[in-house]
């Protein structure tokens, strides 16, 4: 695991602990649009399993100055270093709708890559999976995933 930033530690024990993180991810410049408005929603921390992250423009607030960004090399890694007590949702097709869906007060959120998502291996590690609705295919870009369901969790839950 490698802390990308020199922002605080984890505080684990706030009420709103959340933090979000993407398995593999394919295309970078989503990233960063995530980064932002995660931070704009109050996330804890950001992570990324697999490929490293690289700067992208789409995050103009930086967001990795802000509040912690941590990279891991593998999932083992993430589950290593993922306080326990802490429910890992996965936002993956064929879960739980997100319109039901009650949040816990803490929580790391998973996305996969927009090609393949997380595999199954990963799934069954998660404690819940979450999907989002649509009106034709429920498949949205990582960004846009990500970014609805934060916006449920603070506003909408």
């Amino acid at each position: 695991m490698f802390n990308l930033n020199p922002a605080p530690e984890r505080d684990v024990n706030r009420a709103s602990f959340f933090e979000v993180g993407v398995y593999q991810p394919k295309r970078t410049q989503n990233i960063g649009t995530l980064w932002r408005t995660a931070l704009q929603l109050g996330a804890s921390g950001l992570f990324t399993i697999g490929r490293r992250y690289n700067i992208q423009a789409s995050d103009i607030f930086e967001a990795p100055r802000h509040i912690p960004l941590r990279h891991y090399l593998s999932f083992q890694d993430f589950q290593n270093d993922r306080p326990a007590g802490i429910p890992l949702v996965a936002i993956e097709m064929g879960g739980e709708r997100l319109t039901t869906f009650r949040h816990p007060d803490r929580a790391f959120y998973l996305l996969g890559a927009e090609d393949n998502g997380l595999p199954s291996f990963v799934l069954e590690k998660c404690d819940k999976v979450v999907s989002l609705e649509a009106v034709r295919q429920p498949s949205y870009n990582l960004a846009v995933s990500g970014s609805i369901v934060l916006y449920h969790r603070c506003y909408l839950s």
